[in-house]
């Protein structure tokens, strides 16, 4: 594994500098759980949350949130973002909610860091919505599933 990139020869943090980079397709997926009470994924489930549709609403904070990456996380870039899909799966056995982000773009730098960003805000914006009822929700497992494109190539989580 070679060095961090985001620090120069003195140890200073700096943005990479990625304008030597060739312009490539690039995806980028995401994953985490959101573990809850039964009687929580229940009121979720059946659409009963006080707040509204606690599932649409996080599809559109996960969106949001990808989109806003480069304002987050310091020495992220700011990229063209093509496409973000967020997927929520309702699952019985955690009892919780699986969160799927998936981010596209064409540029000179990948969207693990938007993809990321996008599913942790879908699963914050679960728990924000639930709360009142569960405060002892947890989330888990965030990680990258998916990387393709760029000179690194493609990676895949086992």
């Amino acid at each position: 594994m070679s060095g961090l990139t985001h620090f120069d020869g003195k140890g200073d943090a700096h943005m990479v500098d990625v304008s030597a980079k060739a312009e490539t397709d690039r995806i980028a997926t995401a994953a985490c759980h959101i573990s809850m009470a039964p009687e929580t994924f229940d009121i979720i489930s059946q659409g009963r949350a006080k707040k509204g549709d606690v599932l649409s609403v996080a599809r559109l904070a996960g969106i949001m949130g990808a989109k806003r990456t480069p304002d987050l996380i310091p020495l992220c870039h700011p990229l063209p973002i093509a496409k973000v899909a967020v997927d929520l799966t309702l699952d019985p056995d955690l009892p919780g909610v699986r969160v799927e982000a998936t981010v596209k773009t064409t540029g000179r730098t990948g969207v693990e860091m938007e993809a990321l960003t996008a599913a942790g805000i879908a699963a914050l914006t679960i728990y924000d919505m639930a709360k009142a009822v569960d405060r002892a929700m947890q989330i888990d497992g965030l990680r990258v599933v998916l990387k393709d494109g760029g000179k690194s190539g493609r990676y895949e989580a086992v």
